[in-house]
């Protein structure tokens, strides 16, 4: 006899889709479902030696409830819960627990997983630190530009005033004061371009966007990289700044490129452009009934852990000598589509997604 037929009567429970989980009045588990067992990661076997409650560091949240339930103070009651692990991440989860009229097993919790508020929650952690970031970037870039041309300015007059005789030997140290506040100029420009140029609308072809992108790269990366194409041709156009999401589609293939190096080398480097309709998708808190569902992949090293939450920042880059500003360009262009840019990865798959709202 197996342990989920020592409740036969609740076997049919394995068909659901959410987590289901029966209590006897000590609040030990008596029964699981197969969903229960994926959630919790756990088989059946194991699960039923234990108490529900030992499962979580924050179990004792559940100990008031189960007391409540067994003692009839409610019929069912519905609520959201975060039920955090040791060296796992947390649940949250939307539960249901149920007060039964049977004393060996008292108590019925079903649990499912709020993917849809966590990702909501996600999204808008990222809107509000791109704000952040764009409000930072602003100023920070006009406290630096306004002194840099006074810096240049002092140093091509300071050049007209060397001497003859030490003008060869002193012009050297001018020039590289001219050339690091041009580089600073350069710099900033890139900081401010988003802000600065105009939003130029009109109608877009997702794939023209795509062939442009894919063109521009295999002329720089001609030899040892592959770039593949899988395009839902069926995707209408839709109004949108071309120029833009060319430039931020580039930034992040660019970065996938130079990401692929060693694989170049090696000569099995592949890129990935794929193009989906995504239907009834949440952007920024409003639902939308289709959804362009762009995805860049790429088979290199992955992302490091330790930044991996933070590349679209400003400044932030995991390749020595980058700029930190490629990907944080490419998500101002596309939030200014209403959309926004999400990131999964792993050694030999890093996979960028671009979600924007289609008419």
């Amino acid at each position: 006899m197996t342990p989920k037929s020592a409740v036969p009567s609740l076997e049919g429970l394995d068909l659901l889709a959410s987590a289901v989980i029966v209590l006897n009045a000590e609040g030990g588990i008596v029964y699981a479902n197969a969903a229960a067992e994926n959630m919790l990661e756990s088989s059946v076997r194991v699960l039923l030696h234990q108490k529900l409650s030992d499962l979580f560091t924050n179990g004792e949240l559940l100990k008031p409830l189960f007391a409540e339930a067994v003692a009839h103070r409610f019929a069912d009651k519905r609520l959201d819960l975060v039920l955090e692990r040791a060296g796992r991440e947390a649940l949250q989860v939307d539960a249901v627990i149920t007060a039964l009229d049977r004393p060996e097993m008292p108590v019925l919790i079903e649990l499912r997983e709020n993917i849809q508020q966590l990702k909501l929650d996600r999204e808008e952690r990222l809107l509000d630190q791109s704000q952040a970031n764009k409000e930072l970037i602003r100023n920070l870039a006009h406290e630096i530009k306004n002194p840099l041309g006074g810096i240049r300015g002092a140093a091509q007059l300071l050049e007209l005033e060397l001497p003859e005789r030490h003008l060869k030997e002193l012009r050297e140290y001018s020039q590289v004061i001219i050339k690091e506040a041009d580089r600073l100029q350069t710099l900033v420009d890139r900081l401010l371009a988003p802000h600065r140029r105009p939003h130029i609308v009109g109608d877009v072809n997702i794939h023209e966007v795509c062939e442009r992108v894919r063109s521009l790269i295999l002329a720089e990366f001609p030899q040892g990289l592959v770039v593949r194409r899988d395009y839902d041709l069926s995707i209408p156009e839709f109004r949108g700044d071309k120029e833009q999401l060319i430039q931020a589609m580039l930034n992040i293939v660019h970065n996938a490129a130079q990401a692929l190096t060693e694989r170049i080398r090696s000569g099995d480097a592949e890129l990935k452009l794929e193009t989906r309709v995504a239907r009834q998708v949440t952007l920024a808190k409003v639902r939308y009934k289709l959804a362009l569902d762009l995805h860049i992949i790429d088979n290199g090293p992955g992302i490091a852990p330790d930044i991996e939450d933070r590349i679209f920042y400003p400044l932030v880059s995991g390749r020595e000598g980058g700029s930190g500003l490629g990907l944080t360009l490419a998500q101002t262009f596309v939030q200014q589509h209403l959309g926004v840019i999400e990131c999964e990865s792993r050694p030999g798959r890093t996979d960028f997604r671009i979600l924007i709202p289609l008419p």
